[in-house]
């Protein structure tokens, strides 16, 4: 079968930059378009994201094929919150339609952090059986054993959090997602790399590619929120003292964005990973500045 661009890209070794696009909720596109456009010759493939955190949004199959549209390479994000086997695996043989071939397996949030705590939640499969759902396509069968008329063709990855405390959870997931057939894991953000190069070692046991999430870090009072409210991530106190030390506004976020772009400069530049996935959060235009603090 045909690989996709970024999976070529991926088996040639190069130090793989991925960025992300957060579909609008409504139909104006024109900022979203923007932001394709600015990252589509900065990074190698864009995340187009599943109604991030239960929010409704623009489906992510849409915005993908305005990405191959416009010339970008766009990879999937597919959440089992919202759908059953059935629908995910229309919306999966329809992507190879579209020439759409790279997918990110995720469960999803939970439905009660969204702006619609009134829907009932899906979870009909979860990541790891989404992995195998997306490898039994490849075969020629759905989820049920049932032939399809043609093929599909995928570059399958998921996530893992290599910062969990405890951490043993995780290395249990990971390898069911490898055993299920992931082929690349995209991490969430990780700040301390010591930390990280010691989860690489376990990693590398398995034939898969690795990139370590970077979340852009706009002031001090984000990362000390982060460190109280979002599970597996924790952002050192060297570094929260520097944002602190630099000021407020665009002072703290120019601080972050050169945080991020030495810690990707060290994953690269010591081959701890394969490559980093940026997510700037909504601010996409700052982008190209990580990927120039970087050296890249």
């Amino acid at each position: 079968m045909a690989k996709s661009a970024f999976h070529e890209l991926v088996e040639s070794g190069k130090f793989i930059v991925t960025g992300e696009v957060g579909p609008p909720k409504g139909t104006d596109i024109e900022t979203m378009l923007h932001h394709i456009d600015l990252l589509k010759d900065k990074v190698d493939a864009m995340n187009v994201t599943d109604n991030q955190s239960s929010v409704m949004r623009l489906s992510s199959l849409s915005v993908c094929h305005l990405i191959k549209e416009r010339g970008g390479e766009p990879i999937l994000q597919m959440t089992c919150r919202d759908r059953n086997r059935m629908a995910l695996e229309s919306d999966l043989i329809s992507a190879n339609i579209l020439d759409i071939h790279n997918v990110l397996c995720l469960t999803g949030d939970y439905i009660s952090v969204g702006d619609h705590p009134q829907a009932k939640p899906v979870f009909d499969l979860d990541s790891c059986q989404l992995v195998q759902t997306v490898r039994m396509l490849e075969e020629g069968k759905d989820s049920g054993g049932m032939e399809l008329k043609g093929k599909a063709s995928y570059f399958a990855g998921a996530i893992v959090t290599p910062e969990a405390n405890p951490l043993e959870p995780q290395l249990l997931k990971f390898e069911k997602k490898v055993k299920a057939g992931a082929e690349f894991f995209q991490t969430q953000a990780i700040y301390d790399i010591d930390r990280f190069k010691k989860f690489m070692e376990y990693a590398r046991q398995f034939d898969v590619k690795m990139f370590a999430g970077i979340v852009l870090l706009n002031n001090a009072g984000m990362a000390r929120y982060m460190n109280k409210n979002v599970p597996g991530i924790f952002v050192p106190d060297e570094l929260i003292t520097r944002l602190k030390e630099a000021g407020k506004g665009e002072a703290a976020l120019k601080e972050g964005v050169k945080i991020a772009g030495e810690m990707i400069a060290q994953l690269r530049d010591e081959k701890v990973c394969d490559g980093v996935h940026i997510m700037a959060i909504g601010k996409e235009e700052i982008v190209p500045d990580i990927i120039a603090a970087a050296g890249g």
